[in-house]
């Protein structure tokens, strides 16, 4: 089996689908349960056998999300003084044994999207490996506490090979999403928004993939390639996965085993707490 050792985490934005609460709340911070949104992220990588994580903050002086993974060395004071032991491994959010690294995103006004934090990590710490590219506002959940990332990872025959996971939806809904195209279980491409007669089928993109060397450098061209103004396209993840394919690049898909949580709407997030709650 392919052994995978690092993932990239993309969270920096604005969070504008949940305003007003992320004008100071970071989108990635808000909780399920009692954690937040990306330590359902963070923890699965950690089960996956990663040890190396690039988390792809905001560029700004302070990161809530930092803040989360970094020790507190006051507050574990305060429970020892107290006799609340009990509560010390709650504050241990870091999992054991995985660095983590704060990146933060720059010139994010001007050059925006889901590719963007993902090159500017591969370029500057020259990730020449297969790697995790996950999204730090959603994940999969199952009740047995199975990990499609696990899973994921399993697929893979070779270095040469990426990865995404598909979840299905309803036919009717698969307009709202990026369709799959798939044979013989490889991705032949992506339709954004069909309508419901021209889906290629009810398999839709959540942006979790294991991206090989050659993707992941497809991503840095892509990015260095275009000078997209802030009312242009975004820089699309999906862009350079379409230049993979035409070049002859594989990519399989896995249908999600858990259910897909999406936490950057409130009907969504509230979903996500009812979820993991009940």
């Amino acid at each position: 089996m392919i052994k995978i050792t690092k993932a990239i985490i993309a969270t920096a934005g604005w969070g504008t689908r949940r305003l007003p609460i992320t004008k100071t709340i970071e989108k990635s911070m808000l909780p399920i349960g009692n954690r937040p949104v990306i330590d359902y992220v963070v923890q699965d990588c950690a089960r996956a056998g990663i040890t190396e994580i690039y988390i792809v903050v905001d560029d700004k002086d302070h990161s809530q999300i930092e803040d989360y993974y970094t020790p507190n060395p006051l507050l574990e004071d305060y429970l020892e003084s107290r006799g609340k032991l009990d509560q010390l491994p709650l504050v241990a959010t870091r999992p054991e044994g995985v660095e983590i690294h704060f990146v933060r995103q720059f010139d994010i006004q001007g050059r925006y999207g889901s590719a963007a934090p993902i090159a500017q990590v591969v370029e500057k710490f020259g990730i020449d490996e297969p790697t995790a590219v996950l999204m730090g506002d959603d994940f999969t959940w199952s009740a047995d506490d199975a990990s499609d990332l696990v899973d994921l990872i399993a697929t893979l025959q070779s270095d040469d090979e990426s990865a995404l996971l598909a979840v299905e939806v309803p036919r009717e809904k698969v307009y709202r999403y990026g369709v799959l195209s798939i044979s013989d279980g490889f991705l032949n491409g992506l339709v954004e928004k069909p309508s419901v007669e021209d889906a290629p089928s009810n398999l839709i993109n959540i942006s979790k993939y294991i991206m090989s060397p050659a993707l992941l450098r497809q991503v840095v061209d892509y990015y260095n390639a275009n000078h997209f103004g802030p009312r242009d396209q975004e820089y699309m993840i999906t862009d350079p996965i379409a230049t993979h394919l035409a070049a002859g690049g594989k990519i399989r898909v896995l249908s999600a085993r858990g259910e897909y949580l999406d936490c950057g709407t409130l009907e969504g997030w509230l979903h996500a707490n009812n979820t993991i709650l009940s």
